[in-house]
């Protein structure tokens, strides 16, 4: 029993996925996934990657979670399982990557400028 792994991140979250042939358990940071993520809407976009496929109930996934927020982790955890998903069959390829799911956002967070109240937005100008 093979065990193939990867890491996905999105944002500030970072997900180390290890995949291996089982029974659909997926797992996150020693926790079930119904646990971690309540929302049902979060569920869905992990187990995107598996419903794509048609291979829902083939893998067990246990992953380790860390920084961001909970969207951000769902989005890490689906790109390391969809990642993971290519080590164990590279035809998969042709499925996931219409899908987007092997696509990393490179979208994050700009940075705060000094004199500034946010990234973009400035201080109320007074012209006297």
């Amino acid at each position: 029993m093979e065990v193939f792994n990867a890491i996905g991140r999105r944002k500030a979250a970072v997900a180390r996925v290890y995949l291996s042939a089982g029974k659909g358990n997926i797992t996150v940071n020693n926790r079930k996934m119904e646990d971690y993520f309540p929302v049902l809407q979060l569920q869905y976009i992990v187990k995107q990657p598996f419903l794509t496929l048609d291979k829902l109930g083939e893998y067990d996934v246990k992953a380790n979670l860390d920084g961001g927020g909970i969207k951000g982790q769902a989005e890490a955890l689906r790109l390391g399982i969809s990642r993971a998903l290519l080590k164990v069959d590279p035809d998969y390829r042709a499925s996931l990557k219409p899908m987007g799911f092997l696509t990393r956002d490179p979208r994050v967070v700009e940075r705060k400028k000094p004199g500034q109240k946010k990234a973009r937005k400035k201080f109320q100008f007074s012209k006297r």
